[in-house]
């Protein structure tokens, strides 16, 4: 809250060209998050913001994915966690699932920037793997994970599972390699990982507004687009008030889930240590847990994300109602995307309910759910 008699508090929203999420109900999505966090921050909802204009007075930015050069987040005025909802990395690979797993060698290609220090800080968070820059790279890391069993190939930027496809053996492994192109694995990366049967994916979370502090662990569900294809469908979230450590001191987690928030909180802190300069308001990570296949149980961080997500409307929700009441200690809250003429459940917050011109008729919600005992 800004001081009695300084310039009043801003919110903004900010697209950064060329960073995607961007379709109708995406916009529309970003717009009620703004003004409910300024009203959280007892801001002032001030439309979209422009870098390049000179503003005064405190202000705060809701991009549509995290920013990636320290410089031009610097410049707009954002120097910590509270200037944002999202996060800031020192290069662009750091906000991809390209950091999760080491090169498969000391002299493999790699980007400015890479530490080699974050794998050996959080090996006990992920699964086995590597990240490759170039295609050679890649063959040989594949072949070291097919040794173990099959590998998953992962584009680095793709999200919701797109794009992934999984190999048996080594001569699938490298048409698959070919389809994804030696240009796009030199420019962004690929992830070869160890692929689970039948995992269960956990989120684990943390949202930063202001003086509150939450944390979560949820699970996500399908549900079926306009053309029939499984997607996200929402997610299901148990907050609590407090960082991490408080999310994993609760005696209702069952024990696969304290682990999931234990490989979080080490993934998260060895980001920290690693890329200087790296920050995040929002803090959101996959944690996958599962059979290998030798039928032996495995459970690691897949991938992070430090921006808006599928998952900011319950968060949203939640930030309000624990800001309303400063005795609530936990609650469950949801988001949800439902398409066509299906209905979102009684009591939900609808934010966007129209025809996206590429997804088609889309509803997106949020609502709190019903007191239940959690997990």
């Amino acid at each position: 809250m800004p001081a009695p008699g300084a310039p009043p508090g801003q919110t903004w929203v900010w697209h950064v060209p060329g960073r995607g999420y961007d379709s109708a109900h995406e916009r529309a999505a970003r717009l009620d998050f703004a003004r409910r966090l300024a009203a959280l921050k007892s801001f002032r909802f001030s439309g979209a913001f422009d870098p390049h204009q000179p503003f005064a007075g405190p202000h705060y930015v809701v991009p549509n994915d995290t920013l990636t050069s320290l410089a031009e987040a610097q410049a707009a005025g954002i120097q910590g966690p509270h200037d944002l909802f999202g996060g800031v990395v020192p290069h662009s690979f750091v906000a991809t699932k390209a950091i999760t797993h080491p090169l498969v060698a000391g002299d493999a290609v790699q980007p400015d920037g890479w530490s080699h220090d974050f794998h050996a800080q959080c090996a006990d968070a992920v699964l086995h793997g590597y990240t490759a820059f170039d295609v050679d790279d890649a063959r040989r890391a594949g072949r070291l994970v097919l040794a173990r069993g099959p590998v998953r190939l992962k584009p680095v930027r793709g999200t919701a599972g797109r794009g992934q496809t999984v190999a048996g053996d080594a001569e699938a492994l490298d048409a698959q390699l070919e389809a994804i192109g030696a240009a796009a694995i030199a420019a962004d990366g690929v992830v070869l990982e160890e692929n689970l049967r039948h995992p269960d994916t956990v989120s684990v979370g943390q949202v930063i507004v202001g003086s509150l502090v939450l944390s979560y662990y949820g699970h996500q569900r399908l549900t079926r687009d306009n053309q029939g294809e499984a997607v996200y469908g929402g997610s299901a979230l148990t907050l609590v008030r407090g960082g991490l450590d408080v999310l994993m001191d609760q005696p209702f987690l069952p024990d696969a889930l304290r682990l999931a928030v234990a490989q979080a909180r080490s993934y998260h802190a060895a980001v920290e240590r690693c890329y200087a300069g790296f920050f995040a308001s929002r803090i959101n990570y996959d944690v996958a847990q599962g059979m290998d296949a030798h039928g032996q149980w495995r459970s690691g961080v897949l991938e992070q994300s430090w921006r808006l997500g599928g998952a900011t409307s319950a968060e949203i929700a939640a930030l309000e109602r624990f800001h309303a009441d400063p005795a609530l200690q936990c609650l469950r809250a949801a988001s949800g995307e439902c398409y066509g003429d299906e209905e979102p459940p009684a009591g939900a917050h609808i934010y966007y309910r129209d025809t996206d011109p590429v997804v088609g008729p889309i509803t997106r919600y949020a609502l709190i759910l019903p007191d239940a005992d959690p997990a």
